[in-house]
This record gives structure tokens, sequence and C-alpha cells, in this order.
């Protein structure tokens, strides 16, 4: 070989090293778990206003017509506390007229049923059904002293929603409580046995807003001395600028699902976390087995737990006997929470909903400790009304992530959904996915009850919102599979296996004592 030749080949072989060195030092920066400096084009949530407690807010009037896709509100909740007395809105099921305020001007007044089929006709469907089913099995509560009730109080000329304070229970006495048949229940983790749920997924065809879960990666984010950081915030962003928010859990975790936001299936996200100030980032790489590993420096343990607990209620005719069975054991479920290693400090908030051409469509009660006042409003909640099968759940759920006070820095963020029929997706304005996908960005966990008679659309979307968020998926239990009727049981209509069963109120607490116990010691 001349010279010139080995000068050459001595210079390329430079060349091929040089471009090698450059490329190992690339793929070390992406495998890095976290750099002190945040991804360039990171960008957070501003907090989320807080609904007014002092003047009236006016109630979203949501088209008949379905609509496109909206980009998911992610603003994060910022509540300090909840040492407030309950405030009540409520969004109208159809405009007030004299002959439906005399049919039922008081939600929690008992009213014939038959009566209001001739002025409101419909067809009642799976309701009536239901009903007649199980007519024999239900247990009548006593309508309650006709003092001012939540929705008398709201009432307005226009469809407007309204705040105002509720009733405390020395202005209405709560209804005497009569014994209440127990309420049995299983649960199915879809995220621990993720092949299974995509199986399940798979056979059920049924109408949904889809959102492509099947490929997903675990962050976990830790502090220098490898404990669990809760409620850290999360941004993950693709090149093209696509994005989603979340907050990992009690337990520093997070599920991060890239083909639910991002069209373009980009090759490498840029993830950031950030909490008090502190911040780190990663990079995940779509493909890799292992977890997205960030370590926050300086995290700091909360100084006490922090629990808001909603219940999320479908509250037409055929729920009573769980609305009942709630409504009996409130005061259990609050004390044994109370009584945790963890001590939590909870607030308690309850959004129930019907559906258009019911007295409401929806009627919320912001976040409080006051546990007496809250269980007057529960007590004065009555099963009632529903006509078509599918009810309100999608105007229902938004109202629960975006609209109630929920608290930030530290708390842990639960809604236990209570429903037996799945949501209308021929209506506009707010869609269930949008909403799980928000949920998932402000840190709320969606625990899903699918009560008797959900059928296989129902159980679908209850699964869904609940995996996405990190929740379960519960389900009511009868001594006959098919028949509610027999009473509680261990058997189920719904697609699961290898569950366990235990009584509504203690899967409610077990739920809660699992989560608060992946909190790390206070220091």
């Amino acid at each position: 070989m001349t010279q010139p030749s080995r000068i050459l080949g001595l210079r390329a072989t430079r060349l091929q090293r040089s471009v090698v060195a450059l490329l190992c030092a690339q793929l070390l920066l992406s495998a890095c778990h976290a750099t002190s400096v945040a991804p360039l084009g990171a960008t957070w949530p501003e907090p989320m206003p807080q609904p007014p407690e002092a003047k009236h807010a006016t109630s979203p009037q949501w088209p008949a017509t379905a609509t496109v896709r909206t980009v998911p509100d992610f603003q994060a909740p910022s509540a300090t506390h909840c040492a407030r007395p309950v405030q009540t809105r409520e969004v109208p099921g159809r405009d007030p007229n004299p002959v439906a305020s005399r049919i039922e001007r008081d939600d929690a007044r008992t009213y014939d049923t038959a009566e209001e089929e001739r002025v409101f006709p419909r067809s009642r469907g799976k309701r009536a059904d239901h009903a007649l089913a199980e007519s024999s099995a239900r247990t009548t509560e006593p309508p309650p002293p006709s003092a001012p009730s939540p929705s008398a109080v709201i009432a307005s000329s226009e469809p407007t929603a309204k705040f105002a304070p509720s009733p405390s229970p020395r202005q209405r006495p709560a209804p005497p409580q009569q014994q209440q048949q127990s309420v049995t229940a299983g649960m199915v983790d879809d995220n621990a046995d993720f092949a299974e749920y995509l199986r399940f997924r798979d056979r059920t065809q049924v109408a949904h807003r889809p959102r492509d879960v099947r490929e997903r990666y675990l962050l976990q984010v830790r502090n220098a001395t490898g404990a669990v950081v809760p409620d850290a915030e999360v941004a993950v962003q693709a090149p093209g600028g696509a994005a989603m928010w979340a907050r990992t859990d009690a337990g520093g975790q997070a599920w991060l699902h890239p083909d639910a936001f991002d069209p373009n299936r980009s090759q490498v996200y840029e993830v950031a976390v950030r909490q008090n100030g502190r911040q780190a980032s990663a990079f995940l790489r779509r493909g890799q087995k292992s977890a997205v590993d960030v370590v926050l420096s300086d995290a700091a343990a909360p100084s006490r737990a922090r629990l808001d607990l909603v219940f999320l209620i479908d509250a037409t005719g055929s729920m009573a006997d769980e609305i009942g069975r709630l409504k009996s054991t409130l005061r259990t479920i609050a004390a044994e929470v109370a009584r945790l290693p963890s001590r939590p400090d909870t607030c308690f908030g309850l959004v129930a909903y019907r559906d258009k051409g019911d007295a409401f469509l929806l009627r919320s009660h912001d976040f409080t400790n006051d546990l007496g006042a809250f269980q007057g409003v529960l007590n004065a909640l009555q099963a009632n009304g529903g006509g078509d099968y599918p009810e309100s759940m999608n105007e229902a759920l938004h109202e629960t992530v975006h609209r109630l006070s929920w608290r930030g820095s530290g708390a842990t963020r639960m809604v236990v959904l209570l429903a037996d029929a799945p949501p209308h997706l021929d209506y506009g304005g707010p869609q269930y996915d949008d909403d799980m996908l928000a949920a998932l960005g402000k840190g709320i966990k969606v625990f899903s009850v699918g009560a008797s008679g959900l059928d296989k659309q129902g159980e679908y979307v209850q699964r869904q919102i609940a995996q996405y968020t990190g929740g379960r998926f519960v389900f009511l239990t009868y001594r006959e599979a098919d028949r509610p009727a027999s009473g509680p049981g261990r058997e189920t209509v719904h697609d699961v296996n290898n569950y366990s069963v235990q009584t509504l109120d203690r899967l409610i607490v077990r739920l809660v004592t699992e989560e608060l116990g992946k909190l790390p010691k206070a220091s």
C-alpha cells in the first residue's frame, strides 16, 4: 500500500472512531435516568382556579349534537384546605315548570313514578325493567321533613348552575336509617394483569371513545435517599409537540401511554418531573423494557397524609340499593379511614348525576371536612328518574375533575364512581376520555364500581377510566350472577377472573388503605 493510501486509511479510521464516540455519548446521554435541567420545551399546567363560593356561576349549556375530541384541560389542583361549609352546585336536567315543581320540587321527597311518566313520557327501558325485577328487594326510605332542600335553595327560572351553602343536619334532620342488606363486591386491577385487560378490550366490541393504551411505560420517581416521591408533576413531550401530563401516585409512580396522546408515534419523549421547586428530567425511548427512573433531589415526604375522596354517583331510579348502603355505612368508612396509621386529613365530596329530562343533570357538593354536613347532603340524595339506558356520566366526570376544589401539593386524590349504565356518547360537550386524561394530569385516581345492570359497554368504559388513571374496576356480586334480587354473594356477569369478595364498604376502606399505605413515612 502506498503512503497516501495509508494516510487516507488512518484518517478514515479516526473519523469512524469519532463518529462511534459521538454516537456512544449520545446514547449515554439518552440513557441517563435524570439530569438537573428540565428538557427544552417542557411546559406545565397553570394552577386550577377555584370555584367561587360567594357568587353564582353560569351552567355550561352543552349542545345536543355530538362533538369532536377536544384538548383536555390539565390545570393543576391548588386548593389549600376544605374547612368550609358544603357548597352545592346544580345543573338542571330540564327547564323548571309548574308541573315539574309540583312533582319533584325537592329531590329528597319521594314521588309517584307513574305520575312522572304521565307528565314526562319517555322510553324507560332498562330502568322500568330493573325496578320491576328487583321491587321485592328494594327498601323504601321514609321521606324526610319538608324543609328547604339544596334543590329548592338553588332553584331558578333560568337554566343556570349556582353555588349555595347546603343545609346542615340541624336544619334538616337526617332520615332514620333502616336495616340495609349487605352489598358485596369484587375487584380487579387491570394494570396488574395488563395482558388480560388487553384481551378483554379485543373481545369486547362496543361503542366507546378510543384511546390507544396498548403500549405503556412505568415512571418511578424517587429522592436521593431512594424514598418514593408522591404527587410529583410530570410533563411528557414528543419532538413534534404532542404532550401529556400526569402526577405520581402515593407510591411515586405513574403509567405513561404515549399513543393515547401522540398520533405520530414518536420514538423518543422528554419526561420532566418537578416538585416544590426541584426539577429533573429523563428520556423515554419507545420499546424500552425498564421503567423510566427519575431522581428528584431533596424531595421530602409530606408531614401528614391528605386524602381528597369523592363519591361520583349515578342517582337514577335503579340505584336505590347502592345509594342506601352508602348512606348507612359512610360514618363507618370515615371512622376506619381516620384510624389508619397515616391519620389522614380527609376531605369529602359528592357529585350525583342523572340525565337530560330529569330534575337535575348533575348536582355537586364541593369538598368539606364536616362529616356531619356531608352525611346530611348524602341523606338528602334519592334515586329517581332515568329514562333511556345511558346517563350523563360524561358531564358528571367533567364536573368532578374540573370544578371541585381539589387540594394541591401532596394530596392523595380518589374518586369512587358508582354507576349501572354507560355515558351518553351522543351528547355534545365533555367526553369521558378527555377527562380521564385530565384526571391523570391532576393526580386523580378513579375507582369504577359497576352496579347491578351494567352492560358490556358500561363495563368497557368504566375499566377504561380506571385503568388509565391508575385505579381499579370494582363490581357488585350476587348469589346468582344474573339476578341481583338473589341477594349478596360471589357471582358476577362481568368479564373478570381471580377476584375476592368483600362488602362494598369494606372494599372502599381497603382501597383507601392500600393507596395511603404507599406513602413514605413522614419525617
